[in-house]
């Protein structure tokens, strides 16, 4: 086998492992059909690398409450990596949960704040991201962007 052959036969065998490495990480976000925030947002997360499987319901009420999130609540809820992400949270914080994985519920960015990402411009160092523990305990600041 010539250098070239080994050369093209190392690359090849590498790039499986590239794509797998740059993956987009899947997000499954329940919304309101006429939410129009919440298209924004699954744009801004698609935009930033995240495969976003967007569901349509018809009574997010119970999906908060299913997912524990109805004290904190925002107009869509989203489920990755075992975890809750509620509301228009910058991905910088569904990062950070990912990387350090709390023993937590989720985080939240509860109501719908204008300075958040899919509400409008982002003003760094306004927005309190909240981590949602999983005994019911009241939430606490998390993160702030």
């Amino acid at each position: 086998m010539n250098m070239l052959s080994r050369i093209l036969l190392a690359l090849a065998l590498a790039l499986p492992g590239v794509n797998a490495a740059q993956a987009a990480t899947a997000i499954t976000l329940h919304k309101s059909p006429a939410c129009g925030c919440c298209e924004k947002y699954v744009n801004y997360l698609r935009e930033n690398g995240f495969a976003v499987k967007a569901v349509n319901e018809s009574d997010m009420d119970a999906i908060k409450k299913r997912h524990g999130v109805a004290h904190v609540a925002s107009c869509h809820t989203a489920l990755i990596g075992g975890y809750v992400v509620e509301g228009h949270v910058p991905v910088a914080s569904v990062r950070k949960l990912l990387g350090e994985k709390p023993a937590i519920a989720g985080i939240s960015a509860p109501g719908m704040p204008m300075n958040s990402p899919g509400m409008g411009e982002m003003k760094k160092g306004t927005l309190t991201i909240y981590a949602v523990p999983k005994d019911n305990r009241e939430p606490y600041v998390f993160a702030v962007e």
